[in-house]
This record gives structure tokens, C-alpha cells and sequence, in this order.
């Protein structure tokens, strides 16, 4: 686990590593980038590069943790990767389950899988469970999310690189906008971001802008109108009793 500079987590916890790219938004992927830095470094965890790999050892961080957290599950993978065995999804489920004082936030591209095994895994209110949609072409991942037994719903709309127009925001609690970053970002334009705004506040959704992005994302900020929004979903008060 670690602490996360990520605006809307507070810290990552990686029980799988690996993925490979499967649309728009996996062009400059920040995990991949990461992994290759890591393995250089020589880090365990990473010597088989970006290859799926479960860690099992990992299965048992959170039950150390003292204070409750916001956590990040799988920031360098997606846990509904179909090389990760339903067996250990469901064990990283049993973990979730286990520990309701904490608040574990699951982001995936690959909304079919989610759709197809939801039905299989306990959905505790502590497990906040989004999906990436990028551009149009991904916005069916919205209705499969939506589908899922998944008690908070969210979106990840990072990097947006293109306009999504009239989502269907019906039990979605939650969309994150972002724009790209690094060395050659696709542009984002204000527009999308100030649609999605509109839409969210239409349908009741809480709406977080998370940057600018661009080669320089710190320079860019993260003020929309002059504004900052850092809207999130209400947590449930009993998640914070432990």
C-alpha cells in the first residue's frame, strides 16, 4: 500500500499488477509507465514487468491499517482483468467485506466482465465500484455499471478525450473528470467538462474536477470557472465507527 497523491483517494493498495491496453484511454497509461520504473528499480512486486500477476501477501495490508481510509484498489491493474481467476477476485471481495471501516474504491475498462460476474461477489456499502469511460465509443460501460449490484456507482471520465454527451446518470452517484497529462496529452476541451458538469448537477451526481491535465498539470490547476469541485458520494456514517 501506499499514500496516493490521486485528489480523490487517499492511498493505493495493488493485491493484482498488470494489464494490457483495450481502448482511447490506455494510450499513455501511468501504470505501465510506473511499472517499467519500478522493475528498473528492481522492486519484487514488478520484476515480471506488466504481466497480470496476483499477490496474495497482499490480501492481508488492510486488516493492518488503524485508522479508516479511502483506498484505491488496483491502481496498477484492473481487478475484472480476465487473466485475474474469479477465485481471487472474490478474495479481494472477502477482504472489502472484512473491513467496512474503510472505504475501497474499484475502477475498471472492462465493464463486461464486472457485468458478467457481479451476481457472485458481496457488495458491503464500503465498496464503491466505477468504471473509465474516456469518449463515446466506451459509454456502454455506464449501463453495465449501472446493471451491477454495486451499492455506490461511480465514473472515472480521465483523461476525457472527447465529449459524452446526454449519459444516462440514472444510479450513477459519482463522476470524476480529468484531463490528460505527461509529455504529448490529448487536449481537453471546456466544453465536455462544463456538459458533464451540467449533466451531473441535472441528475443529482456528485461532480469532481479533478485537473486540467496538460504538460504542465500543476500549472493548469484544477479550477473550473473559478471554482473548485470536489463533490463525492455521502459515506455511510458506520464506515468510520471501527
Amino acid at each position: 500500500m501506499a499514500q496516493s497523491s490521486i485528489e480523490w483517494t487517499e492511498m493505493t493498495w495493488n493485491p493484482v499488477t498488470g494489464c494490457n491496453k483495450i481502448s482511447a484511454g490506455c494510450k499513455f497509461c501511468y501504470a505501465e509507465v510506473m511499472t517499467k520504473r519500478l522493475q528498473a528499480m528492481g522492486v519484487d512486486k514488478y520484476k515480471d514487468g506488466f504481466k497480470v500477476r496476483t499477490h496474495e501477501d497482499a490480501l492481508s495490508i488492510p486488516y493492518t491499517w488503524k485508522k479508516s481510509k479511502v483506498v484505491f484498489v488496483n491502481s496498477m491493474s484492473d481487478l475484472f482483468h480476465n487473466d485475474v481467476p474469479i477465485e481471487f477476485i472474490k478474495k479481494v471481495f472477502e477482504v472489502m467485506n472484512d473491513n467496512p471501516q474503510h472505504v475501497f474504491q474499484v475502477l475498471t475498462k472492462r465493464s463486461e466482465r464486472l457485468l458478467e460476474i457481479h451476481n457472485e461477489l458481496n457488495w458491503t456499502h464500503n465498496i464503491w465500484m466505477g468504471v473509465s469511460v474516456e469518449n463515446e465509443k466506451v459509454m456502454h460501460r455506464i449501463d453495465d455499471l449501472r446493471k451491477t449490484n454495486a451499492r455506490t456507482k461511480f465514473l472515472s471520465c480521465e483523461p476525457l478525450i472527447g465529449p459524452l454527451p446526454n449519459m444516462n446518470l440514472q444510479n450513477i452517484d459519482w463522476v470524476i473528470v480529468g484531463g490528460e497529462s505527461g509529455r504529448t496529452p490529448r487536449k481537453m476541451e471546456a466544453d465536455w467538462v462544463l456538459d458533464i458538469k451540467d449533466q451531473c448537477q441535472k441528475g443529482n451526481t456528485a461532480f469532481f474536477f479533478k485537473q486540467w491535465g496538460g504538460t504542465n498539470k500543476k500549472k493548469a490547476g484544477r479550477e473550473l470557472d473559478g471554482k473548485l469541485y470536489n463533490e463525492m458520494p455521502e459515506m455511510e456514517t458506520e464506515l468510520f465507527s471501527v
